[in-house]
């Protein structure tokens, strides 16, 4: 390991001591939309199939404010592939995943982070899955040790068992890493513990830094955040769904849409959410309060367009080259103040 991979392999905590780190997720539900992955599975086809696409969207997040460059190996575990038989590009998948990350950041004062998940195999109770789910990660962390990641992410886990697995794996693998758990309707995980203490127990095994991300929208992952805050004395992180989730549907995946007939199988999660997404204000507004319980590391997930990120950038005082097209309404033909506008379109804007 040559001497810039040293410095860079710690730039994740020492940049946190600093001041915000960003990291920009959501890659699976933004390249739905653009017509480059299939939703259902939610498998990273697309990273073969159009890497220019995968290359396009980390460097818009990267232009409106992610310090990070996230490999798109978000299921791209060996279940998930083996499951649409392609467990024969599992490597490939992976590598090609990383080096698209490592390009978009080359030259740059970027993080890349390698991510491993959730695997859906993981059972409490059968010691043969904790023996797989291991397996799996172990592979994908040393692909991502390989080719040079600054850390690890270990994201949208629901079980705090298999989150000590993924920590375990990225700490014998010598890197930092980033565990975030998802917390579902009942407001714990589904081992039973609390995310305070969920965090708090991943915290004192060593995870550099520890919090939430996915299935809950900023309304309701803000008053776990509260709780985790008080339990924890390290890093911690955040990074919500860009959806208007409620103490009666406080996840994406409970959503519900009445107005809206059409729906399959009447479930607006995964692809008819679009009623309920924040906007960029929202998102700014979470930034600062979870930035005031001291989450340093933030980010948006599923759902997530780069005018969130820019907006959640500006929130924490971030200037990314983005911001030179950041809304100025004072020279809107009827809505602005700029003294040049005609005065009777402004007169009329209270007609628009």
């Amino acid at each position: 390991m040559n001497y810039e991979k040293q410095i860079r392999k710690h730039g994740l905590l020492e940049r946190l001591d600093q001041g915000p780190v960003i990291c920009a997720e959501g890659y699976l539900f933004e390249l739905e939309r653009r017509g480059y992955l299939q939703a259902g599975a939610f498998v990273p086809e697309v990273v073969l199939d159009h890497p220019e696409a995968v290359k396009q969207l980390h460097r818009e997040f990267v232009r409106a404010g992610s310090d990070v460059v996230q490999a798109l190996t978000y299921y791209a575990h060996r279940d998930k592939l083996k499951m649409i038989g392609k467990e024969d590009v599992l490597e490939k998948l992976n590598r090609q995943a990383l080096r698209i990350a490592q390009s978009v950041a080359s030259g740059q004062n970027l993080l890349v982070a390698g991510d491993i998940c959730n695997t859906n195999v993981y059972a409490p109770d059968d010691p043969a899955s904790h023996k797989a789910v291991r397996a799996m990660f172990a592979e994908q962390v040393a692909w991502a040790a390989e080719e040079g990641v600054d850390y690890i992410v270990a994201e949208t886990i629901a079980f705090l068992g298999e989150a000590m697995i993924a920590l375990d794996v990225i700490r014998q693998a010598g890197l930092p890493s980033v565990v975030t758990l998802a917390i579902h309707r009942d407001g714990t995980l589904r081992d039973g513990h609390t995310p305070e203490a969920a965090c708090r127990a991943l915290q004192d095994a060593g995870a550099d830094v520890v919090g939430l991300n996915c299935a809950r929208g900023p309304a309701t992952m803000l008053p776990l955040l509260e709780r985790i805050h008080r339990s924890c004395n390290g890093h911690l992180a955040a990074l919500p769904v860009p959806y208007r989730t409620s103490a009666k549907e406080p996840t994406f995946q409970s959503l519900t849409d009445p107005a809206c007939t059409c729906l399959p199988d009447g479930k607006s999660f995964p692809t008819g959410l679009d009623p309920f997404l924040c906007t960029r204000y929202e998102i700014a507004e979470f930034a600062r309060k979870a930035w005031d319980l001291g989450v340093r590391y933030q980010g948006v997930c599923c759902g997530a367009g780069p005018h969130h990120i820019r907006s959640m950038a500006e929130a924490l005082g971030k200037s990314p080259p983005a911001s030179r097209y950041s809304p100025d309404m004072s020279k809107h033909y009827a809505l602005g103040t700029d003294r040049r506008l005609k005065s009777h379109n402004q007169e009329f804007a209270r007609n628009l």
